[in-house]
Order: structure tokens, then sequence, then C-alpha cells
């Protein structure tokens, strides 16, 4: 039987409501994953959930909202756009339900949408507009130890007291967000997304969102050895 959930981010970004929507509605994969959506009410939403899903609202640079459902199951997104000075306050929620393991699950999906809005706001303040190529690899299961992401990190050379704004020698880019879970670098011309899933009992995850050049290196065959 499952049980539904809501979480959700309220804050204002440096761009304006155009740029916000564009990123929401186009440009998905520079800042979470590729999502793809019909722009019109009724339209198709394909990446976001695995049954797809259909727009339900779509009023450019005001507001956006999708929803997939099946079974007694479902799950819905909603955006408002605010314009606010030289910026945009963005609301979203997020609401559905979860099937199994709802307070890991509920966890996970929150700490995850904290990690994901971070990262719209890095987009839009440092390549705006700019098309990402988008890679998601995930690491050996034997990551989803205690001390995986411990390993992950002392393997990038970053230390257990990080802090925002240190530099990673590694791959030549700053520290943009750290909590226990979660890390975020940002280079010249990449951002870097290191998801320390075996806080959740899931393997590690590394996103990378490319906007120029080629990746670092063979992330697969890297976290092998980290791993292996």
């Amino acid at each position: 039987m499952g049980k539904e959930f809501e979480v959700g981010f309220e804050g204002t970004l440096a761009a304006t409501p155009e740029d916000c929507w564009r990123a929401v509605t186009v440009d998905a994969g520079s800042w979470s994953w590729p999502i793809r959506y019909e722009p019109r009410v009724g339209g198709a939403e394909t990446g976001l959930t695995f049954y797809g899903g259909e727009v339900t609202v779509w009023e450019p640079g005001e507001r956006f909202a999708t929803r997939c459902e099946k079974d007694g199951w479902f799950n819905q997104l909603d955006y408002t756009f605010e314009r606010r000075g030289d910026g945009t306050h963005l609301k979203f929620v997020h609401r559905g339900v979860f099937l199994e393991d709802w307070d890991t699950n509920y966890d996970a999906c929150r700490r995850h949408t904290a990690f994901y809005y971070h990262s719209l706001g890095e987009y839009l303040k440092h390549f705006n507009g700019r098309p990402a190529e988008y890679a998601m690899t995930e690491a050996p299961a034997s990551s989803a130890s205690p001390d995986g992401f411990t390993k992950l990190k002392n393997a990038l050379g970053v230390p257990g007291d990080v802090a925002v704004g240190d530099h990673v020698a590694d791959l030549d880019g700053v520290v943009d967000y750290v909590t226990p879970a979660f890390l975020g670098v940002r280079t010249a011309d990449a951002l870097y997304r290191f998801y320390g899933r075996n806080a959740f009992g899931w393997p590690i995850g590394v996103g990378r969102h490319l906007f120029g050049g080629t990746d670092v290196r063979d992330w697969e065959e890297w976290l092998e050895g980290v791993f292996g």
C-alpha cells in the first residue's frame, strides 16, 4: 500500500523568469537530468517517470506543472515563477506516492531535491543558456557500504572537512555544495555532481553536466578502481 509524500524548494534565483522557465522545461539536462516536455497542456512528458506523464499547466514564464498516474500511484510537479527585481522567486512542489520503504525514499527525495535545485542555481549563475552534455555513471554495488562516500572523496583528494569554496585539484574546480551525502564541484566548463547514495543503501552515482570540452576521465573505469 502506497503512502503520499510532498517535498519542494522555494528561493530566489539570479535569472529572469524566462531563463528559469527554459532551464526547467527545456534544459533540465544542464542541472538535473534530461527530461522532455511537449510545450502545451496535454503534452507528453518523457524522461521524468518510468510511465511517462502529461503536462497539466503550461503558462510560459509563470507556471508549469506535470503529472503521471497509474493504478493509485502518481507523481506530480508544480512550478511557479515570480519576477523579483533582477531575479526570479521559484516555488517548486513535488507530490507523489512511495510504494515501499517510505522513510528511506522520502529522506532520499528530500535531500536530492535540495541538491538538484542548488545545481539549478549554479547553472543559471554560471552557465545560463548553455546546453550541456549529460552523463551519469553508477559505481559498483560495493559502493553502497557505509564508508562508500568517504572512499570516493579520498580518491578525489577531498578531505573530510571540505567546505564550499575549496579547490579540488583532481578536477581543477571549486566545491559549490557539500553535505555528508552529496558533493558538488564546478569547473570552468562543467558541473560535477557526486551522489553519496550509500547513505540510503544504494550505489554511489557520479553525474556530469559538460558545457564544452571533454570529460576528465573514464568514470566507470575509475569507479571500478576505487570500489572494485
